[in-house]
């Protein structure tokens, strides 16, 4: 019923009420009570019509269908770690300093700070001047760069990757060294997609994006959409078969490489023209470099100045990257206080080994299937047996016997090493390794999280 009718049908009965003066004073409330309540409804009607004609012609915001995809899409570990990193900003997207790699790969959040600084041409343009050459290149090369330069999404997910590579190991002067099966040669063979033992600009951007294939990955990529598929096309840009029916024309390779931002790596590896070229020497002493700076780093951060870093810190280093509890974690370091009172310290060189072989841990698990398949235990010398076969070096006893007493829980001498190369992947991965990070912000998560929280009561 309309707010006006309900007026004048109220109005109606209370006119028809004969009530005298004598009448119940409880009578009289309920009609006035009943009269305030229509007066008010009907007042708040009419400032309801006035405000819906008032209001008509207000325009109404609505979020665009690309902002309701970015909400529903989860970023992926990666992603989320690169955004949060990433201190600075060129031409609307975000990019990573050297330092902020650094800090990526060795810290667990970054610094504080009030957004990302804004570059503009001519800053970048004087960063890039500044690159060192690849002659140049050394294990300090990123934090001799420090903040004046830029890491785009694809590099970071590359040099996620270096991390990780496993290369030839240190033979002898006039060994011959089984190149074609190390990491690096097999990523140098990668990117050289025309086997002619160089590797040009082209080549290394191609390769590149493919680190970004999935849509959910390429925000971050340093070239637009369209570009990015002609790019990762790769029967368009090397395929002579393309070039005849005319799918790109060799000009148009050539525009492409301009409409690439270029960064500090790119201008490392080939110049401020980006003509010079790689070979395997170069690759192969990059990564090398590479890896040396983040142990190195890591190292320094426990060593406060010393030459060597004591066992417990060196089981801190191994674990803090896992997905052990914090519980578990604490657990393992006691054991390390209670076992080895007696500091003797780990020197940078075997610290350095050991990260090494964590590198060729496929190779090592492959050795140690046939203790699993023997249902033998895995004493510190058949371990030293298992490193020495893939790697081709031997671990120092004390960092051997140390890593035992870490993961021995029972103290039977023996190592589980199923558990040893799980915990040690995660470490090598530093906590990233993507069939345990997809649950993230998911119910699976927090059931984890949960399950977590309870083995500490």
């Amino acid at each position: 019923m309309a707010v006006p009718q309900l007026l004048v049908r109220l109005a109606r009965q209370c006119a028809s009420l004969r009530i005298s003066q004598s009448s119940n004073r409880t009578a009289r409330r309920c009609i006035y009570s009943l009269m305030a309540s229509a007066v008010g409804g009907g007042a708040l009607y009419f400032v309801h019509v006035w405000m819906r004609d008032k209001l008509r012609f207000v325009p109404v915001l609505y979020a665009s269908q690309e902002e309701n995809e970015k909400a529903d899409r989860k970023m992926s570990y990666r992603e989320l770690r690169f955004h949060n990193f990433a201190s600075v900003e060129y031409d609307g997207i975000a990019y990573m300093t050297p330092q902020d790699f650094l800090e990526s790969v060795t810290e667990k959040a970054p610094r504080p700070r009030i957004g990302r600084g804004k570059l503009t041409r001519h800053e970048l343009e004087s960063w890039l001047r500044s690159t060192p050459k690849r002659s140049q290149g050394s294990e300090h090369l990123f934090r001799s760069i420090h903040d004046k330069g830029i890491i785009s999404y694809t590099e970071y997910l590359f040099l996620l990757c270096v991390l990780t590579m496993h290369s030839s190991p240190p033979w002898k002067e006039g060994d011959k060294p089984d190149e074609p099966h190390s990491g690096f040669r097999i990523a140098f063979n990668m990117f050289d997609t025309d086997g002619n033992q160089i590797v040009d600009k082209r080549e290394f951007l191609v390769l590149e994006s493919f680190f970004a294939l999935p849509k959910h990955e390429r925000k971050f990529v340093p070239r637009d959409q369209k570009n990015l598929q002609k790019t990762l096309n790769l029967e368009r840009v090397f395929s002579k078969q393309g070039q005849r029916i005319g799918l790109q024309p060799p000009s148009e390779q050539t525009e492409l490489e301009k409409e690439v931002t270029d960064t500090t790596l790119l201008v490392h590896f080939f110049g401020p023209k980006g003509t010079d070229v790689l070979n395997y020497q170069d690759f192969h002493r990059f990564m090398e470099n590479l890896q040396s700076e983040v142990i190195e780093l890591e190292f320094h951060e426990f060593s406060h100045g010393m030459s060597t870093i004591s066992e417990v810190s060196f089981a801190t280093i191994l674990l803090r990257y896992t997905n052990l509890h914090h519980s578990e974690i604490e657990e393992c370091l006691e054991r390390v206080r209670q076992r080895m009172p007696e500091e003797k310290g780990i020197s940078f060189e075997e610290f350095k080994k050991f990260c090494q072989f964590l590198n060729n841990l496929d190779d090592f698990a492959l050795t140690m299937k046939m203790y699993s398949y023997a249902e033998k235990s895995v004493s510190q010398e058949d371990f030293q047996r298992a490193v020495k076969v893939c790697t081709g070096y031997m671990l120092g006893p004390h960092v051997v016997n140390t890593v035992f007493q870490i993961f021995d829980s029972d103290g039977d001498g023996n190592l589980s090493h199923q558990e040893f190369i799980n915990i040690m992947k995660d470490r090598l991965h530093r906590g990233a390794r993507s069939h345990l990070m997809h649950t993230q912000n998911t119910w699976d998560a927090f059931r984890s999280c949960v399950r977590n929280e309870m083995r500490s009561f």
